[in-house]
């Protein structure tokens, strides 16, 4: 059977969103991986692809609710990231990439929901706050407030 039109629209944009997700992800995981962390292009593009996907997957359902899914997937990379924070003595590890891993996801989810300036917009401030502490003036800022 031929696709309609609107079946090809409609196939052309989950993809698109697929590929957008992906794409903001990676970004994430690019800053993570340009400097040494383990989890980085792979992992976050990861998270964010599979966010997205379960998402239009949700949307798919009929007669289900998409918020159902959506609470799995913040719950499911919730524990993920819990399994990258170690404490050692007065030091923890991980938590800045549990937070970043948790919060990419929403990118990807917001993405499978068409909210494109949103997830655009949180994958740019998921950015900036990894890169912010690696500036000089940031180290500056960090250092007085220290002491």
């Amino acid at each position: 059977m031929i696709m309609s039109v609107m079946e090809w629209i409609s196939d052309l944009e989950t993809v698109m969103r697929i590929c957008v997700a992906f794409l903001l992800g990676a970004l994430i995981g690019w800053e993570r991986e340009s400097h040494g962390m383990s989890a980085g292009i792979r992992t976050y593009g990861a998270i964010a692809l599979g966010a997205c996907v379960f998402g239009i997957l949700s949307l798919s359902v009929k007669n289900a609710d998409p918020s159902r899914i959506a609470a799995q997937i913040v719950t499911g990379v919730g524990f993920l990231g819990g399994g990258l924070i170690f404490r050692q003595e007065n030091y923890i590890s991980g938590l800045t990439t549990a937070a970043t891993l948790w919060a990419t996801a929403a990118v990807g989810l917001a993405v499978s929901f068409g909210f494109y300036v949103v997830s655009i917009l949180t994958a740019l401030f998921i950015f900036l706050l990894l890169y912010l502490p690696r500036l000089a003036w940031w180290k500056k800022i960090a250092k007085n407030k220290t002491h």
